[in-house]
């Protein structure tokens, strides 16, 4: 699958169920609803990364 662009992680379709493991996977349903609530227009490279990094943490 590669790399994924975290601009668009917000517009992706989740898996079904979500995995509930330590750093979440990419397809989890609650890291597209974290990224999708943000406001990725005006954040840059470095931003997103760490918006994404964030939104997987949790």
């Amino acid at each position: 699958m590669g790399k994924i662009d975290p601009a668009k992680l917000g517009s992706m379709r989740p898996k079904k169920k979500c995995c509930r493991s330590s750093k979440r996977c990419m397809r989890c349903p609650v890291v597209i609803h974290r990224m999708g609530k943000l406001d990725t227009s005006d954040m840059s490279k470095k931003q997103l990364g760490k918006a994404l990094k964030k939104a997987r943490a949790r």
